[in-house]
């Protein structure tokens, strides 16, 4: 699965931490899925989402 967390991190001017704070997981769970080395959960990847206000589907994508 990939994603475009890193962009939406930006356009918000948020860090990892930031945003590994607002959905409750760890600095290195957030770099672990913008690498792609970890798929999130399905609660996980809707909390990221609601932070960005977009629909999952705009975060995350199948390749």
């Amino acid at each position: 699965m990939k994603n475009k967390i890193k962009v939406f991190r930006a356009m918000n001017d948020m860090t990892q931490e930031d945003l590994a704070k607002e959905v409750g997981v760890t600095r290195q769970t957030i770099l672990a899925i913008e690498k792609g080395k970890y798929d999130p959960s399905l609660s996980l990847a809707f909390r990221i989402s609601r932070v960005f206000k977009v629909n999952v589907e705009e975060v995350f994508f199948y390749d």
